[in-house]
């Protein structure tokens, strides 16, 4: 199998999710703050895939010894420095995560909930308990459910799939569609940080992360079929986890219009 073929087995989940309706109901800064509040769990997860990946694929313990995977190790390495370590909006040094959550709190958005279940985790909840101890949406707790077993289920090449084209490859049109309301929308009020935060993932996803994540399923999957109809049925099932994520963010905004 080829990174074509994978492409056109999800297209139908993969398109579904870019032409979801929720873009078009992100009309207000109330409505904003509802899409952040949901999408800013996506943003958290993200890099315990990518920690998982770089575990697995580079050597993160002593004595050191060289992976298997030379290609694959400079993508996970040169990846975590960006998601870890960006340059933000004023130049200081943040994890895009931190960056997401400055952005909200500057469009005053509520990181309550997101800030408590990092800190039931370190407390020494277990990730699942943590989980199903919240108040979200379904979508929400059944989107992070799928990214933490992906993991500890500890196949490679199925992380890999639910990073690359559950998320990697997404982004840049997936923000895309996002930012093109914004000035139209939000004239009045400062967005700069969110701004910067959607455009330097397009950046970096589309003309460098997206390509080299290809590059990674392919040497992870080699000539193995059995590899290859994972990473179709893990795309798929990452994608439509994304697409209910979705439901219940526009759920949510649906409700603050009423």
């Amino acid at each position: 199998m080829t990174i074509q073929e994978i492409n056109v087995q999800i297209a139908e989940e993969r398109n579904a999710l870019l032409q979801h309706p929720l873009y078009n109901k992100i009309k207000t800064i109330p409505d904003l703050c509802a899409f952040m509040e949901g999408h800013v769990y996506a943003v958290w997860d993200f890099m315990s895939l990518l920690k998982a990946l770089q575990q697995q694929l580079t050597c993160t313990t002593t004595p050191w010894f060289a992976s298997p995977y030379p290609e694959t190790r400079y993508l996970i390495n040169e990846i975590v420095l960006a998601e870890e370590s960006d340059l933000a909006y004023d130049g200081q040094r943040l994890s895009h995560f931190e960056m997401y959550l400055d952005a909200m709190l500057t469009a005053n958005a509520d990181t309550t909930s997101i800030t408590a279940l990092i800190n039931n985790l370190k407390g020494g909840t277990p990730i699942f308990e943590a989980i199903a101890k919240t108040d979200l949406d379904t979508g929400i707790k059944e989107f992070l459910d799928f990214t933490f077993k992906t993991i500890e289920d500890g196949k490679a090449h199925e992380i890999a799939a639910a990073f690359t084209f559950g998320r990697e490859d997404l982004i840049p049109s997936m923000f895309t569609e996002i930012l093109k309301g914004f000035q139209q929308n939000f004239p009045e009020t400062d967005l700069t940080k969110l701004v910067y935060y959607f455009e330097r993932h397009i950046e970096l996803d589309e003309d460098e992360h997206g390509p080299m994540a290809m590059k990674m399923i392919s040497e992870l999957c080699g000539e193995d079929n059995q590899k290859w109809n994972d990473v179709v049925v893990i795309s798929k099932q990452a994608l439509i986890k994304r697409y209910n994520l979705w439901n219940s963010i526009e759920k949510f905004i649906d409700k603050n219009q009423i």
